[in-house]
């Protein structure tokens, strides 16, 4: 009997339900649908087409992978963030949807959009959160800092891809101590997992992020703390800046800016309801 579209997607999905897979069908679809590059739409309209032999290589060899619990996103070695696509390579995070919490917190901060800007992101792996910023923010132009090499040509790369490029720089530095300038939005998803508790992660993540994205130290802050200190030297007048935390991270977090200078501005909370984001600002204005 010939293969199909919706035979695919059952043999997919029923494989994966053994595995433990949470809602197998639909991540079937979306294996099915990213093997052979076609819309999802398609499996739902036409189901009954005949599959050729080279498909179904291609559909079992993504399969196996996913199996291995190797993300989608890492096996199309892309991923959409802020409804953007950005290029993801074996030395970036891999965004999580969650961290778009920093985008909509920075944004609620920002009175005029069209206002100039100039915007820093620490540790900016893919580019994702300046890149973002800088798509809903017209007249800005920004930095980004990454302490891999791999991270800051994706970034850039990234950049030409959507047009940014004119308005986007990628560097590679340790957070923001080799930089003098001061920013008026600043953003940071540092690592922030505790080190005993790497062994913990699903494999998902622990075996396909790289692990200077994942391990903040022996309490999850020892990044956090590098950043703080820096904040005063680099913060403009009336600058802000924006973090994401680990769950239940958000106080002590506060606590740290706050020892460091700078204002603890509140916490921003994603759809969950988890608090996800950290706001501060200058606790004195800068001497310029």
């Amino acid at each position: 009997m010939a293969e199909t579209l919706g035979s695919l997607v059952t043999m997919a999905a029923g494989a994966l339900s053994a595995a433990g897979f949470a809602d197998p069908r639909r991540h079937a679809r979306r294996l099915v649908a990213s093997a052979l590059s076609i819309a999802p739409s398609d499996l739902f309209g036409h189901p009954e087409r005949i599959v050729n032999e080279d498909e179904i290589r291609c559909v079992r060899e993504i399969l196996r992978r996913a199996l291995d619990r190797e993300p989608l996103s890492r096996i199309q070695k892309k991923r959409e963030f802020w409804g953007l696509p950005f290029a993801l390579p074996p030395e970036t995070l891999d965004p999580r949807p969650e961290t778009e919490s920093v985008v909509e917190a920075v944004l609620r901060q920002v009175p005029d959009r069209q206002a100039p800007r100039r915007i820093l992101d620490l540790g900016t792996g893919t580019g994702c959160l300046l890149l973002a910023l800088l798509n809903e923010l017209p007249a800005s132009w920004g930095v980004g800092i990454d302490i891999s090499e791999g991270a800051v040509r994706t970034a850039a790369d990234n950049a030409r891809s959507l047009g940014l490029a004119g308005r986007a720089l990628f560097l590679v530095g340790d957070w923001g101590g080799a930089l003098s300038a001061r920013f008026d939005v600043i953003v940071a998803n540092p690592p922030y997992i505790a080190s005993a508790d790497l062994a913990l992660l699903p494999r998902e993540v622990a075996s396909y992020d790289p692990w200077r994205a994942l391990d903040g130290g022996n309490d999850g802050l020892a990044a956090h703390g590098v950043i703080a200190a820096d904040l005063p030297k680099l913060l403009a007048r009336d600058g802000i800046f924006v973090a994401e935390v680990g769950l239940g991270q958000a106080d002590a977090v506060a606590g740290i800016l706050t020892a460091n200078g700078v204002a603890f501005g509140g916490i921003d909370r994603d759809l969950s309801g988890i608090a996800r984001c950290v706001v501060a600002r200058r606790a004195t204005d800068p001497i310029d």
